[in-house]
């Protein structure tokens, strides 16, 4: 195949659909693609030498990041769902993308702008209607768990009304105090972890080895429990019956998930500038555990990790919502990816306190 001629591609970047704009260290315009005129609506030539704010009505693009991290450090820099208004008054939702090019002995910004108005009227309409189905799931999932020992409480106090019997009298007196401290436990639940992670510094690989040692016991022979460690992980502070309780959980949900028959992969690592939304952790440890199971239903991704949301007969669709609780009072997240065949619950634990975002 015939190589593309240099000249070539300056026409390539002015068709691309993405806005391109060359800043300068002033912040004066260099270049712009004719996705950027159509963006900032103003033509090329007007564009030009122009400061890059006169081109805005009002924005809350943050410059002062872009000199700092990009042209000063040289690291490239995203932001998200920024508005803006442009000079003829238009309002728009923006993300950007900002990377140092050195041209000529001069340090350009290359800033690659997109308008996301309908994605983000979609994504509201969509995340909307999830809302409305995890909600109606929590009001049933509540209106079940909270049916049952309120049936137990009026039963035992008709009973408490009839009865002479100083021992029938008490029977009922303790079965509405054992079904009240069964609700109790239910809103506890619901309201999750209250009491802060007591961290101490430990081997992540020993608090695994004690989940898996469990779990192989619950273990039918057809399914097989794999482990791919990294062992020049250094020790983490962290609680680490926390921890269990979250790995723990995930563990017996993918075993529920294979029946009995399958593998379960444990991986560890460590990963740097990890990114989650304007998190970043700098340095963290990532357990991920796998399996080749069926798959998470559809239906139930977007929802996951909200209270009272199960796909288990029986089950309370509280042990995702209070592992998600658990890790990010260690000032972690969670990440799930699923499709038929596997899912990999990703969990990640900074190494240090400081967190940052860019």
């Amino acid at each position: 195949m015939e190589h593309l001629n240099s000249s070539i591609l300056p026409e390539l970047w002015q068709n691309l659909s993405t806005s391109v704009i060359l800043l300068d260290e002033d912040f004066k315009i260099h270049y712009a693609n004719n996705s950027a005129s159509e963006l900032l609506g103003l033509g090329q030539k007007r564009l030009i030498e122009q400061p890059f704010e006169s081109i805005f009505h009002h924005h809350l693009i943050d410059l002062k990041r872009l000199k700092r991290y990009v042209l000063e450090d040289g690291i490239d820099c995203q932001q998200h769902k920024v508005d803006v208004v442009f000079i003829d008054n238009r309002a728009s939702t923006i993300n950007l993308f900002a990377r140092k090019l050195h041209i000529n002995n001069r340090n350009f910004i290359q800033l690659e702008c997109r308008r996301i108005d309908e994605e983000l009227r979609f994504d509201k309409a969509f995340n909307q209607d999830h809302q409305y189905q995890a909600a109606r799931n929590l009001i049933r999932g509540l209106a079940h768990e909270i049916k049952n020992p309120l049936g137990g409480i009026r039963g035992a106090a008709q009973l408490l009304q009839y009865e002479v019997e100083q021992q029938e009298r008490d029977e009922c007196a303790q079965l509405i105090i054992a079904q009240a401290d069964r609700l109790r436990e239910l809103v506890d639940r619901l309201l999750g972890p209250n009491e802060l992670p007591k961290r101490t510094l430990c081997n992540i690989h020993k608090v695994l080895e004690s989940i898996l040692k469990l779990s192989a016991l619950e273990t039918e022979h057809a399914l097989t429990l794999r482990k791919d460690y990294d062992p020049s992980i250094p020790d983490i502070c962290v609680d680490e019956s926390k921890i269990q309780q979250v790995v723990l959980n995930i563990v017996r949900n993918a075993q529920q998930a294979l029946q009995g028959k399958g593998e379960i992969c444990v991986t560890t690592r460590i990963c740097h500038r990890v990114r989650r939304g304007k998190l970043i952790l700098r340095k963290a440890l990532l357990i991920k555990i796998a399996d080749n199971g069926p798959g998470i239903d559809e239906a139930l991704k977007a929802t996951l990790f909200y209270p009272m949301v199960t796909n288990k007969e029986g089950g309370s669709g509280l042990g995702l919502s209070i592992a998600q609780t658990l890790v990010e009072q260690h000032n972690g997240f969670i990440e799930c990816d699923s499709w038929p065949g596997h899912t990999e619950f990703c969990i990640y634990l900074p190494f240090e306190n400081e967190l940052g975002s860019k």
